[in-house]
């Protein structure tokens, strides 16, 4: 992705809470501008359409993640304490408020109504986490210290839907432990 300017880092910083809070169409150009104290032309100036605005939002969240996944491999050998790690981020998230939900996860849910481009990123970033937990559960598998019913790709999306649901169930209970409760056997149905 290319540099952006200091400007144009601002929008894409107080867009993503936007984002969380109310979707793709739960915010404007103008609420942009008040939150960030410049014209709604200067935002159009970087990102002329609202879809090119939030796609670049995705694609930029999908490269944070995959940095914090490879980090996350180079920290850690054990894949079990990879995943442990994975949800552990999440819990965190959830529980500080700092980000309580997945961008990509509540823009999912809205799929159907998203512009193809942003749509195109949200899928990408999905695969991108797929591929990650399939390439975990394998090396858990090929050491022995991961046990599972399916082969790791079925067992990759069941727990990507089983994160991000959690997610949503904390969310609708508006309670952060709700989370870690739905998670941890999640995690722990692979060890044995």
């Amino acid at each position: 992705m290319t540099d952006l300017s200091s400007t144009a880092e601002e929008i894409l910083r107080r867009t993503r809470p936007l984002i969380l809070s109310g979707g793709y169409d739960g915010f404007s150009y103008a609420d942009i501008s008040s939150i960030v104290g410049i014209r709604k032309a200067s935002i159009h100036h970087h990102f002329p359409t609202k879809a090119q605005l939030v796609r670049t939002l995705v694609a930029r969240y999908r490269q944070e993640a995959v940095a914090g996944l490879l980090a996350m491999d180079n920290a850690i050998a054990d894949p079990a304490e990879k995943l442990r790690a994975y949800t552990g981020y999440w819990q965190s998230c959830i529980t500080s408020g700092d980000e309580p939900f997945c961008v990509c996860a509540l823009l999912a849910s809205q799929m159907p109504a998203l512009p193809e481009e942003v749509a195109a990123e949200v899928r990408a970033h999905f695969r991108a986490l797929a591929a990650w937990l399939t390439g975990v559960l394998r090396d858990g598998l090929a050491q022995g210290s991961l046990h599972m019913a399916h082969d790791p790709e079925i067992e990759a999306e069941v727990f990507v839907a089983t994160v991000h649901g959690a997610m949503l169930s904390s969310r609708a209970h508006g309670k952060a432990e709700v989370f870690g409760m739905i998670v941890q056997p999640l995690v722990e149905r692979f060890v044995r």
